[in-house]
């Protein structure tokens, strides 16, 4: 005899036995399990980055939680002084005291009097000097000479007779640097127009060019800054009137800027400029300088400034500490979609392998309940 497939019975028996064994479901879901515990915490993490992705703040929190600690602090601040930095050595006290981190009492006392040496008259005058001269500060006081002089167009004025020439004579002229001094030559007049209302912005193309010149941009705001003016500056127009710039006669480069600056095609640039300056408003000149050298997009110098306006005085530490991943995910967001891709994949096979072992385990039970009822009715039909 065969069934309708034309299976004998006792290959029925075989067939229908494989399919309702349970030590095969049984090992996969086992197996399934063991791989969940291993997805589901990194799922997990990766959930929690993308939720923080767009608050600087949380991603620092996140990284100095692996990377500061009381051993590092006491090294930065030490390496700090050694360097005369005292306002990263300040920074990295004022990060060490939010966090509750222990910090030699001697480098808190020698931060301390370093800070006040560098704001010392003498100093902070001899600083002053050389940033409005040279334009090439060092320090806080430094940049606010750098800044004074470019407010009042000498600044933008010096650096753009140096580039203008060379690039009239054709020497190599760092066409950024120029570009910069144009625009803010450009907009100076808009900043005493609005009683200061664009000096944020004013601020904030003047420590772009200061980290052009000491070579603390990076290269990816190199490559856009570039871009950005070669649509708002007339290059024509600056190499016609190169030859006529004059340090004495400020008119005859604001006018030459004037008329090659479109202003209305800046507002990317002003924007950029802008969040500068708020990183300089909020956490100082150098942090400002640190960001222009981590970031290498608009975007992300836009996440410096969101994490200056939360850490303050604390940002060149988080920025010294953490590097990129202060303002970026540690891990590429392909990383972070595969992994919760993978979890949702091992817990779906994981319920569908729990389904299949449900079902063949009711299979098995009914049919061991219908064998023992079809034995009962054999029983006392025929007993023994």
């Amino acid at each position: 005899m065969r069934d309708a497939d034309g299976f004998a019975p006792e290959q029925v028996q075989k067939r229908l036995a494989r399919q309702h064994r349970l030590a095969p479901v049984l090992l996969i879901a086992a197996v399934l399990a063991a791989g969940a515990a291993f997805v589901l915490p990194r799922a997990f993490e990766a959930g929690h980055l993308f939720a923080i992705e767009d608050d600087p703040a949380a991603i620092a929190d996140r990284a100095l939680e692996q990377n500061f600690n009381s051993t590092v602090a006491n090294h930065e601040i030490e390496a700090a002084l050694t360097a005369k930095d005292s306002d990263l050595a300040k920074s990295f006290v004022d990060l060490a005291a939010e966090r509750k981190v222990a910090v030699e009492p001697s480098l808190v006392e020698k931060t301390s009097a370093a800070v006040a040496e560098d704001a010392s008259a003498g100093h902070a005058a001899q600083s002053f000097a050389y940033g409005l001269v040279t334009g090439e500060p060092s320090d806080v006081a430094g940049f606010a000479g750098t800044a004074l002089g470019d407010l009042f167009v000498f600044g933008d004025i010096r650096d753009a007779v140096r580039e203008g020439s060379r690039l009239a004579t054709g020497q190599q002229a760092d066409e950024l640097v120029l570009g910069l001094a144009c625009v803010g030559l450009a907009i100076t007049a808009g900043t005493y127009a609005t009683l200061g209302a664009a000096a944020p912005v004013r601020v904030g193309l003047t420590a772009a060019k200061v980290a052009r010149k000491t070579e603390r941009l990076s290269a990816g705001l190199i490559a856009r800054m570039s871009r950005m003016l070669r649509g708002v500056v007339d290059w024509a127009a600056i190499k016609r009137a190169a030859t006529s710039f004059s340090i004495t006669e400020p008119q005859v480069a604001v006018r030459a800027a004037r008329d090659a600056v479109k202003v209305e095609r800046a507002e990317g640039l002003l924007d950029l400029g802008r969040d500068i300056g708020r990183v300089q408003a909020k956490a100082g000149t150098q942090a400002a300088l640190d960001g222009l050298k981590i970031a290498e997009s608009p975007v992300e110098m836009a996440r410096v400034a969101k994490l200056a306006e939360k850490s303050g005085s604390r940002t060149r530490a988080i920025l010294k500490t953490a590097g990129r991943g202060a303002i970026a995910l540690s891990l590429a967001t392909f990383n972070l979609t595969s992994w919760i891709v993978s979890a949702l994949f091992t817990l779906l096979m994981f319920v569908a392998s729990l389904k299949s072992m449900t079902e063949r385990g009711a299979r098995r039970y009914f049919r061991w309940r219908k064998r023992r009822r079809v034995q009962r009715e054999a029983d006392a039909t025929f007993p023994a």
